[in-house]
């Protein structure tokens, strides 16, 4: 065996019903290394990381740890043995404290048998916590963090377990740079303590920042491995998708039309004095640090937030949104940012996820017309490439891209002429994107207005006609697509 190695998967094979997730797939982590690990959406990484992690047996092939053939009947054994995983999909016990949450499973014991050693999970959690560099009483309940806070208190539980191999899915994709700077710093003091770190991201410039190995997957298979330094980003990306993308930004010839939302003095319980239009055929780019009330403000419009003061018309008329059905029978649809825990109903179907807020429309009487259900469901499984046994799928079976795509075809079901996407593509791999984004181009150009907040600046860039910059709960500059950099974004984002 090559001892090279602290760890290799060799000819894994995994099948769910209706769909093979992994082929013959192999990995090989060396100790004190950043072994990224790429491919689109449905892929199959992160089901080779629950094998790893011993959520799920493979149907064939073995793990070489440390030389030594192992299996994992559960988690705990992989704990036990070294392994500890970051989840892109975040797990919390929301009613828990931080620390209870850090040390969930591995809490230390009091002198007496049986009983917790509160004050020692406490201070040590806060340790970890301080080493992160967040400011976050380890007392609190995780009920009460932000997305990103919590994405960090994950880290800080990965940590914990002394883990020889730590597995990041999209550690990321809810932090803000700031976060993702100390994350890697965090790596690297890993790195020199001699763990392997397997990375999963589909954030490029992340990947050849980070990494030192990347290893390709695609459809289930195995495609390569590179290291870092001999990939170009066009060679690496023509690996992922399988075919070459010329340009994942089209340029469009825009004649934006009538005012189709317009917002005045809007203030709320994170932001203030909110002035903004967009007009249809154009995409409003909305920018600014993890936060700066981005979510909020588009929240409020929607009717998920209360209003404190101002106005929303639409069309030019004065409308109330008190709810999201007042939004959408105003013609306003939302993509969340968070579609987990507000875009999906993850234990119904794909069907029923699809139709759901549109339901009124394939009912006759208190009855659902089943087969015109049935029917609208597959139209747009097709017209949206979701991959997915059948339409009878559970949602939560489905990759992250394709439970993007399902959010994406629930909203559009209802034809909404302002159309509202809260970080569209995160954790959506390069090929995914580029669908998307052609998306939102033909949206655009049937007359539809376009509203996208976007952590990533190159996106924003990309697709935005106009940019507004939200920094402290206020929009702090408007930028033409031809006059904004990212400097610029930034500048106003920060100062």
């Amino acid at each position: 065996m090559d001892s090279a190695y602290l760890l290799r998967a060799e000819n894994i094979s995994k099948s769910f019903p209706g769909v093979k997730a992994l082929d013959n797939v192999q990995l090989h982590v060396e100790k004190g290394k950043v072994h990224a690990v790429m491919g689109e959406n449905g892929a199959g990484k992160s089901t080779l990381m629950k094998i790893l992690i011993g959520m799920h047996a493979p149907d064939a092939g073995q793990i070489i740890y440390k030389e030594q053939p192992v299996t994992f009947k559960s988690v705990h054994d992989a704990l036990k043995a070294g392994f500890s995983m970051i989840h892109q999909e975040l797990l919390p016990f929301p009613e828990l404290s931080v620390a209870e949450n850090i040390f969930m499973g591995n809490e230390p014991t009091a002198a007496i048998p049986g009983w917790i050693n509160r004050k020692k999970r406490n201070k040590d959690a806060q340790l970890l916590v301080d080493q992160l560099g967040l400011q976050i009483n380890v007392t609190r309940r995780m009920k009460t963090l932000s997305i990103a806070e919590m994405q960090m208190v994950e880290i800080a539980k990965a940590l914990s377990n002394n883990a020889e191999v730590v597995i990041m899915d999209e550690p990321t994709s809810a932090i803000s740079d700031r976060e993702a700077n100390v994350l890697f710093d965090i790596i690297r003091d890993l790195k020199q303590r001699g763990i392997a770190v397997i990375y999963i991201s589909h954030k490029m410039d992340e990947i050849l920042k980070i990494a030192d190995t990347i290893s390709v997957m695609r459809d289930g298979k195995y495609i390569a491995t590179r290291p870092v330094g001999a990939i170009s980003k066009e060679a690496l990306i023509s690996m992922i998708v399988g075919r070459e993308l010329n340009t994942i930004f089209e340029k469009r010839n825009i004649v934006p039309g009538e005012v189709a939302l317009s917002v005045k003095g809007l203030a709320g319980l994170k932001f203030k004095d909110i002035d903004f239009f967009v007009r249809g055929g154009e995409i409003l780019g909305i920018a600014g640090l993890m936060g700066a009330g981005r979510t909020e403000i588009v929240n409020a419009i929607f009717g998920l937030e209360k209003i404190y003061s101002g106005t929303i018309a639409v069309k030019g008329k004065p409308v109330i949104i008190r709810s999201p059905g007042d939004a959408i029978r105003h013609g306003i649809g939302l993509i969340t940012e968070d579609r987990k825990s507000t875009g999906l109903v993850l234990s119904g179907t794909v069907k029923h996820n699809i139709t759901l807020a549109a339901l009124k429309n394939y009912c006759k009487g208190p009855f659902i017309e089943m087969q015109k259900e049935r029917s609208i469901a597959d139209q747009q499984i097709q017209r949206f490439a979701i991959k997915t046994p059948s339409a009878n799928q559970v949602v939560n079976f489905l990759s992250g891209g394709n439970q993007q795509k399902v959010v994406l075809a629930k909203v559009l079901l209802n034809d909404p002429d302002i159309i509202i996407l809260d970080e569209p593509t995160r954790g959506i791999d390069i090929g995914a994107k580029a669908e998307i984004y052609r998306l939102m181009n033909e949206l655009a150009a049937k007359g539809k207005a376009i509203i996208m907040i976007s952590s990533e600046l190159p996106e924003v860039l990309g697709m935005s006609d106009r940019i507004l910059v939200v920094r402290n709960g206020m929009i702090r500059a408007e930028l033409t697509g031809a006059e904004a950099t990212q400097e610029k974004i930034m500048q106003y984002a920060m100062t």
